[in-house]
């Protein structure tokens, strides 16, 4: 089937995008790659690679008040590693109690700086 489209970038609105760029920028490992606006209003991210999307945090004026609808799920070789560097960066861990164990891959459930989820996705061999 012909694509109608395909991936640019993941758009993430938040009250302060330089504040969630910097974050994110060194979960990736990757630079910012612009901003428009003054005071920003869009702040980019280099891609991972060149064919992954972007990811970029849009000013918007209100808060993040519930759970995300769409979240990112990142791939670590080491979970206890991951969630230590991501919580010296200002994000934290949503379930300290307990990780998730389910069709044959495990998951931590972590929130950035601004409460916004996304998981760390380790031990992932999906079931025949």
């Amino acid at each position: 089937m012909r694509p109608l489209g395909r991936l640019g970038w993941i758009q993430i609105d938040c009250p302060d995008p330089e504040r969630l760029a910097v974050f994110w920028s060194a979960v990736l490992g990757v630079e910012i790659r612009g901003r428009l606006g003054s005071p920003p209003q869009f702040v980019d991210l280099d891609p991972q690679s060149t064919d992954a999307p972007h990811v970029s945090f849009q000013r918007v004026p209100e808060p993040k008040t519930v759970k995300n609808r769409v979240h990112l799920d990142l791939m670590v070789d080491d979970v206890d590693v991951a969630t230590s560097r991501i919580e010296s960066l200002g994000g934290r861990r949503r379930r300290p109690e307990a990780d998730f164990r389910e069709y044959g891959y495990s998951w931590r459930t972590m929130a950035d700086p601004e409460g916004n989820e996304f998981c760390l996705i380790y031990d992932g061999q999906p079931e025949s």
